[in-house]
């Protein structure tokens, strides 16, 4: 049996990044309690904070993204990426890993190039249905591809391409009772719940047209538990009522899924994945301020499996219809619910580590 004894993964700028690479390394170290694992990340990103919390090492690499804009910053990239790809190989040379794993972002740029070039197997972990530049350049040179959407071919090489779905935190696999998550909440009654997601820093778009169609919402009737982010709280916590839950952030997301009937959310990938777990009707508000526009390109894939509905935030003056039918038409909020629990693939992270090892020489 094939023993890893030490690899490095790479991954972040968002948490779409960093929260697969964290299950990644997590079920490493519980397959394989010995081996050891070191992160490479962006200096002065939310990895560089988020990596040590959970209890991995990580080295950080001068490197950003390209500015969309005309920034000066962008004539510091040259620069930043042959010093990112210097102190990469140098890291590799030193740690001497059995593989490179790469979850997307600015640093796994540098990383996997490095290791490839040095005779370092690698592997892509690719989230979204429309894949980012990095993992797009990387592709040829990756041994293997993990991917969690149909029909990539057209980015990456066939016979790299494994299809195993995004890792998922375990606790989502088994919810509390959901009596016992509305009790979590301060919420009695019979009122179905309508879950507010839009990422732990929030979404202005969202938060602004809850707000507005609040009174809409508690006629419905509905019981509103409300992430509004943290950059937003202050804002909207005015709103907090006995049907009305406002909170900046939701730690207990196990909780909130299960106590939930209908949720509003953006389309990240990552988020998928749980929502697929859970199984419940589901309204996408993809976010279009991301590379590629890939929100979109994601909620549009689970939306063609008849598993979920999408507005746009160039449409949301149809949001009261969208939330009205998905209240009222209990056979559509059934069979939605249903049909994106199929796409469920809880096993994700398992079957991820099973290619990594595969990859040991």
């Amino acid at each position: 049996m094939k023993t890893l004894n030490k690899i490095i993964i790479s991954g972040g700028g968002t948490g779409g990044h960093i929260y697969p690479a964290l299950s990644i390394a997590h079920e490493v170290k519980r397959r394989f309690p010995e081996g050891q694992i070191l992160f490479t990340g962006a200096k002065g990103r939310m990895e560089m904070e988020k990596v040590p919390a959970a209890g991995f090492e990580i080295e950080p690499l001068w490197i950003s993204g390209m500015q969309r804009s005309m920034d000066p910053a962008n004539l510091l990239l040259p620069f930043k990426v042959l010093s990112s790809y210097t102190r990469a190989r140098s890291i590799i040379r030193m740690f001497k890993p059995d593989v490179v794993v790469g979850t997307g972002g600015f640093a796994s740029g540098p990383t996997l190039l490095a290791a490839s070039h040095m005779g370092i197997p690698t592997l892509i972990q690719e989230q979204n249905s429309y894949p980012g530049i990095t993992n797009k350049l990387l592709a040829r040179r990756a041994k293997r591809i993990c991917v969690a959407y149909e029909n990539l071919e057209r980015f990456f090489p066939a016979e790299k391409i494994v299809f195993t779905g995004n890792p998922v935190r375990s606790d989502l696999i088994h919810l509390p009772a959901k009596d016992e998550a509305r009790s979590k909440f301060q919420f009695t009654g019979e009122r179905k719940v309508l879950l507010v997601l839009g990422g732990s820093l929030g979404a202005r778009s969202i938060n602004e047209v809850i707000e507005k169609n609040l009174d809409f919402l508690i006629a419905l009737p509905l019981d509103i538990l409300w992430q509004t982010g943290k950059l937003y709280y202050e804002r909207y916590k005015q709103h907090q009522d006995d049907g009305v839950r406002v909170l900046p952030y939701i730690e207990d997301m196990a909780s909130a899924y299960s106590a939930a009937g209908i949720i509003i959310s953006r389309a990240g990938a990552g988020t998928i994945s749980e929502l697929a777990l859970v199984g419940k009707p589901v309204l996408f508000i993809p976010s279009p301020n991301v590379a590629e526009d890939h929100q979109r390109k994601n909620a549009e894939s689970v939306v063609g499996h008849d598993a979920a509905l999408m507005l746009t935030e160039d449409r949301l003056d149809e949001f009261q219809e969208k939330i009205g039918t998905l209240v009222e038409d209990d056979g559509l909020a059934k069979r939605l619910g249903d049909n994106i629990k199929k796409r469920a693939l809880p096993e994700a992270t398992k079957h991820i580590v099973d290619e990594i090892v595969n990859l040991i020489k």
